[in-house]
């Protein structure tokens, strides 16, 4: 009787995951603390709906999310401080966010790392279309920013690529430049339910978006069903303290409770309630 053969297909490692690895690991070097935190959204994705209902426009949450982070963090600039190669911190007046959006390219959906620029100084409204504009992008899977070096990145040996990352993360202004001072990672979007995510991250400040469940909430006397969002928080703890850092929990939490930056002045929709 013959031996059953092992059915199986061999892929090309992805060229891109060589950055990944290496952004992980500069994040096991970081003294991180984390912040799981639930966070009422029954008014924002009400008032969204009813949007979409008048205008038949789906308005996007990550947007509404990084202009709660901008706001929330301009209370205190220390939420996205930079230590240069003296050891001080350099503090930015504006906040710039990097995330990762879905593209086309090739007929293909392919992650791509944006950073939108002084979402503190910027409206919900202004976020919102520099969005749509990039998750709007169709490209050659050849033509994305970073295919063009992939092939020899790769090539350099790792404890190289490592060590000019740690040199170059010594100048706050590169970060900013290059990869934003905060980053948000909306993992849970993609998916059903609640739940938290734990992430590696290598900034001063992440905020990783979970899941959305659903649970009874009483109110007034009554029972509504309310939705509530699960964020994870990651502080660099060299530079933020446990008192900072739960004050800015708290702030973005109110921030996203009451629905910031979604109403307009003159808006013909109703106000979130709750």
């Amino acid at each position: 009787m013959s031996e059953a053969k092992d059915t199986y297909t061999v892929v090309p490692f992805p060229k891109a995951r060589h950055v990944y690895m290496d952004s992980l690991y500069l994040g096991q070097r970081k003294h991180t603390v984390y912040g799981l935190i639930e966070a009422d959204v029954t008014s924002a994705r009400q008032y969204m709906r009813q949007h979409k209902a008048r205008t038949g426009e789906t308005l996007s949450f990550t947007a509404f999310l990084i202009a709660c982070v901008g706001s929330a963090v301009e209370r205190n600039k220390y939420m996205h401080a930079y230590r240069n190669w003296r050891g001080q911190l350099v503090l930015f007046d504006e906040v710039d966010v990097t995330s990762m959006f879905e593209i086309e390219a090739d007929g293909k959906k392919l992650p791509l790392a944006r950073v939108i620029r002084a979402v503190n100084k910027r409206t919900y409204r202004e976020i919102h279309d520099e969005i749509r504009g990039i998750q709007a992008e169709r490209r050659q899977e050849g033509n994305l920013p970073y295919a063009q070096f992939l092939w020899l990145y790769r090539l350099v040996p790792a404890f190289l690529r490592r060590l000019a990352y740690r040199i170059l993360l010594k100048n706050p202004h590169w970060i900013k430049r290059s990869i934003g001072t905060v980053q948000i990672t909306a993992v849970g979007m993609f998916g059903e339910g609640g739940g938290w995510a734990i992430a590696r991250p290598f900034y001063t400040l992440a905020v990783a978006v979970g899941g959305i469940v659903e649970r009874p909430v009483l109110v007034d006397g009554r029972i509504e069903a309310h939705e509530f969002l699960s964020l994870t928080l990651s502080f660099d703890h060299d530079i933020v303290d446990g008192g900072p850092a739960a004050r800015f929990a708290q702030r973005l939490k109110e921030l996203i409770e009451g629905g910031y930056g979604l109403i307009e002045p003159g808006s013909p929709l109703e106000a979130p309630s709750g």
